[in-house]
This record gives C-alpha cells, structure tokens and sequence, in this order.
C-alpha cells in the first residue's frame, strides 16, 4: 500500500515540476523584435496583432498590400509590415537586409515561419506535378529559404524560431502536395533544432488540427477539387464512378464539420508560450481533433490507420465491380 502511495506522490510531483518549469517565462523582452510571416489572414494575422499588444517590435511579413494596410491600420506604430512571396528568394533576400539593418546588434528574437498554402487535395491519380510543386513551393521550400535567411540574425540573438506545421505532418489523410509539404516541415524542423541546440537557439514545432481559416475553407477545397474533377478523362471517372465527386462531397463536408476548431486564438497561445517560456516544447499539438483523434491515430500501427481513415472515403465504382464479379464467381 506505501508504495502505491509514494508513486502516486512521485506522479503528482512531476505533474507539479512539469506545470510550474512551463510556466516560468524569460525576463526582459519588451521591445525583442519578431518577425512573423503569413500575416494577411488567419494564425498570422492574429499573431501580429497579439504580440503587438505585448509589446514586441513586430515584422509582418503579407502577401498583399490589403492585407499589409488593413493590419497596419488595427496596430501600433511598432509594428512594421513587408511585402513577402516566400517563393521569391530575392524579395526574401531583401527583406533579410532590411530586417538586419533594424535589429542591428541586437539580432533577431523570433522567427515565427507561419505562411502557407492548402493546395489541391484530391486522390493522387487526379493530379499532375504542378498541383504539388505550388503547396511544397510554398510550405516547405520558401519555409526553409527564410529561416536559412534570418539564421545569423537568430543566433546572434539566441533566439526561437516557431515553425507552423500541422497534423497533417504526421498523417497524411488526402492526397497532394500539402501533406507531403507539412512531413518536410517536421523533418526540417527536427534537423533544425538538433543543428541550433548549441547556439541557444530553440526550435519549436506547431501543430494544428483542422482550425477556421482561409487554408482551411471547406467550400473553396470542394471547388478546387471539383474543377480537377470536371477534367478528368472519362476512364478515370469510371473508375471513381460518376456519382463520386457527390457522395465524397457529403463525407468531407460531415467530417469537417466534426473536426473543427472554431477559435484560432489557441494557436496563438502555443506561438506565444514558444516565443515566450524559458522552456518552450520542442511541439505544440493544437485542438481537440488533433489532441483527441489525428495525433493518438498517427502513433497507431498502418494497419489501424489505413482502416479508419478509408471509413470516409467513398467506394470506387472499380471496386465496387470487382466485389460483383466476386461473387458471381463465388469468391467470398
């Protein structure tokens, strides 16, 4: 009986140790600068305007002027707003410099790598090259290619850099190029923080469940897919059948609805917490689908996995033929 009651107190204490280490945060970072891209919409957005508040000198990094003038127009003088296309190594380059010859000696606090695209998300035998070069392009390649420009600036700092990520880079439940953009993330991010651990840099990895954003509109995804759809040649949709684009339509959208996460604010609460505590997480898994189904299942056996994620998918014609056939002949 004692021994179950000293492992029960050694549980509760680290519970304890665990809770107050996470909680202690690092002193003195009013006026740190941070540079945050993906800054239009969403995550981004919102990160810009909350550190912000907090008191960072932020760079916010838009694709569009819009974007740029209407986040300039909600937020202090401090903050500073960038033309950036992450595909352009140029204009990443002259951000740098211009990023360098703010922060001078002081370095760069925090990179926060938040832009992103969702690309098509379709079965891959609907899809060309160009479907998944633009996603990778953007979440992957152009990711890399600003860390690796804002790198000296980091260490100089010994500061933190935040990569967005998603659940999708532990498992991939669609076709095309986002997934395979969000598995290069995480191996890009786990090299990372091994490369910079002797620097005092620290790398954190964020993963967000299905959340409400502008990458994530359902409506705008069926669109897309069913453009792909429209021009696919005759034989592949007779394999899919011709009622597939309707009935898969149907599931997704009731998947959707299961899966999402309404406030984006907890997102931004991770960004924080990583750019903030003496002792950020190496990842942040972010919402309850994420927390409650995608991460437990991306830990499960393939087996396992395959199995629930083909329960939302809807049956091909071909297979649903060859079953026929089956059993015409006998096969049970």
């Amino acid at each position: 009986m004692l021994y179950y009651v000293l492992f029960f107190l050694g549980i509760i204490s680290l519970w304890w140790h665990w809770r107050a280490r996470r909680s202690v945060k690092v002193t003195n970072l009013t006026g740190k600068y941070i540079f945050i891209t993906g800054c239009d919409t969403g995550f981004g957005n919102m990160a810009a305007k909350v550190f912000d508040k907090k008191g960072f000198r932020v760079f916010a990094s838009c694709l569009t002027e819009t974007g740029a003038k209407e986040l300039k127009a909600v937020t202090s003088k401090h903050l500073q707003t960038v033309l950036l296309d992450v595909r352009d190594s140029d204009s990443i380059k002259k951000v740098a410099a211009r990023v360098k010859a703010e922060v001078q000696s002081e370095g760069l606090w925090g990179l926060v790598n938040n832009a992103g695209i969702m690309g098509i998300s379709a079965p891959t035998d609907w899809l060309d090259i160009e479907h998944f070069r633009e996603p990778i392009e953007v979440n992957l390649i152009g990711l890399i290619n600003v860390t690796i420009n804002m790198l000296p600036l980091i260490k100089k700092a010994k500061g933190r850099i935040v990569n967005v990520s998603s659940v999708g880079g532990r498992l991939a439940f669609s076709g095309g190029g986002y997934f395979a953009s969000k598995f290069g993330v995480e191996g890009f991010n786990d090299s990372l923080r091994r490369d910079m651990k002797a620097f005092g840099v620290k790398v954190c990895c964020i993963q967000p469940g299905l959340f409400k954003t502008a990458l994530s509109n359902p409506t705008k995804i069926m669109k897309e897919k069913e453009v792909i759809w429209n021009k696919l040649p005759p034989d592949i949709k007779m394999q899919y059948g011709e009622d597939y684009f309707q009935k898969d339509a149907a599931k997704k959208q009731k998947l959707s609805k299961m899966c999402l996460n309404e406030d984006i604010s907890p997102v931004v609460q991770c960004m924080e917490h990583a750019l903030t505590s003496l002792h950020p997480h190496a990842h942040y898994i972010v919402g309850q689908d994420a927390k409650l189904f995608w991460n437990p299942l991306s830990r499960m056996p393939a087996i396992i996995q395959d199995f629930l994620l083909l329960q939302n998918r809807v049956e091909l014609a071909v297979s649903h033929a060859k079953l026929t056939a089956h059993s015409n002949f006998g096969f049970h």
